[in-house]
């Protein structure tokens, strides 16, 4: 099968500019599966700097530019399309990026299009115009559904996964008790704190970790029970924090970690009388498939696809988080025993070429 591929290497090109993760999860898993897959050549770094169509200044680039994108998609598709017939146009576009209309002229050359999104559980006004223009979103938030349908699109449900060839377990010392790597935002660095404070060697690195945000937290001691604004800060400390890792080290950093964390809070802090939107992530497959033991807070559709306590160990209040990690840091064939059965779970089930493979053959494609 020919597949035009579009898409960004990654979707955090102001933290991470020399991020390649969906080059590494999504184009090199077709490439595997054996597609002649042929790439837009485009630089979509200051696209990614003016997403929000909810932003007046972001707007003002969006009316400006998205026609140039749109020209310039046009015509490689033409040029791949006549040299070969392509079969699929996949992409992980934004509004921001193409009027619909772009996608109905592909469509109109007899290509079936499918567009990947992973941020619809907070974010999903960023897609919201273009996603009916597609013949399929792939969508891995479930309760979000209806609400593609609502728009006019044809969502399928397809959860996140990893690539087993990048995502893998390294002959490395395990130097760190617990650790994260990720943005900082949300109640991260509440978790992360209450470790610390329980004596517990907890680092983070990651985009926002080495910056204070006083105010931030304010909001959030307002929408949490039992905690009062007079407590200690719940920001983390200086020397437990690092800088964003590269693609490399963040693998790596699963091997160097006694226990690796995961959080499926999104977005910022909920106000007060909310409840904070979950999701699972990207990191959840990426964590077990790199031998990470893996401590995640608990989001029951996560259970679909690990067994807690025996693939992966869950939490739901910092004192679970505090209780489980003081346990496994104490008993480590405990810890190796349920670490090995993850990462047998992630890479025999939970690659994006399986995902690929189902998506395909859901949709009549071979």
């Amino acid at each position: 099968m020919k597949i035009f591929y579009a898409a960004p290497n990654t979707a955090h090109q102001d933290d991470l500019p020399n991020s390649k993760l969906w080059n590494y999860n999504l184009y090199s898993s077709l490439v595997k599966l054996g597609h002649e897959v042929v790439t837009f050549e485009f630089d979509y770094s200051e696209f990614n700097y003016n997403l929000d169509i909810l932003n007046p200044v972001h707007c003002k680039f969006i009316d400006k530019n998205r026609p140039k994108l749109g020209n310039e998609l046009i015509k490689q598709v033409e040029l791949a399309h006549r040299q070969k017939s392509i079969d699929l146009f996949f992409s992980y576009f934004y509004s921001a990026y193409v009027e619909p209309d772009v996608i109905q002229k592909i469509k109109e050359m007899g290509i079936l299009t499918i567009n990947w999104y992973c941020n619809a559980s907070y974010q999903l006004h960023l897609v919201e115009e273009i996603a009916p223009a597609y013949d399929y979103c792939l969508v891995p938030e479930k309760f979000r559904l209806e609400d593609y349908k609502r728009i006019g699109a044809n969502p399928i449900y397809c959860q996140e996964a990893a690539n087993p060839e990048v995502y893998k377990p390294h002959s490395l010392a395990q130097e760190y008790d617990v650790t994260f790597v990720g943005q900082k935002y949300g109640d991260r660095p509440y978790y992360i704190r209450h470790l610390i404070n329980a004596k517990i060697d907890a680092r983070a690195w990651g985009p926002l970790w080495e910056k204070k945000q006083p105010s931030l937290w304010r909001r959030w001691a307002r929408s949490l029970k039992n905690i009062a604004l007079n407590r200690p800060s719940w920001e983390v400390p200086a020397k437990y924090c690092g800088a964003p890792l590269s693609d490399e080290e963040y693998i790596k950093m699963y091997s160097r970690s006694k226990i690796s964390l995961g959080f499926t809070t999104v977005a910022e802090m909920p106000k007060q009388g909310e409840s904070p939107i979950k999701q699972v992530r990207l990191r959840d497959f990426e964590a077990t498939m790199s031998g990470a033991f893996y401590l995640v807070e608990y989001f029951d559709e996560l259970t679909d696809f690990f067994e807690p306590d025996k693939e992966i160990v869950c939490f739901s209040s910092p004192e679970e988080l505090i209780d489980k990690a003081n346990f496994y840091l104490k008993h480590d064939d405990a810890r190796e025993k349920i670490r090995q059965a993850g990462m047998q779970r992630a890479r025999n089930e939970h690659t994006w070429q399986k995902r690929f493979e189902m998506v395909f053959k859901q949709i009549g494609l071979t």
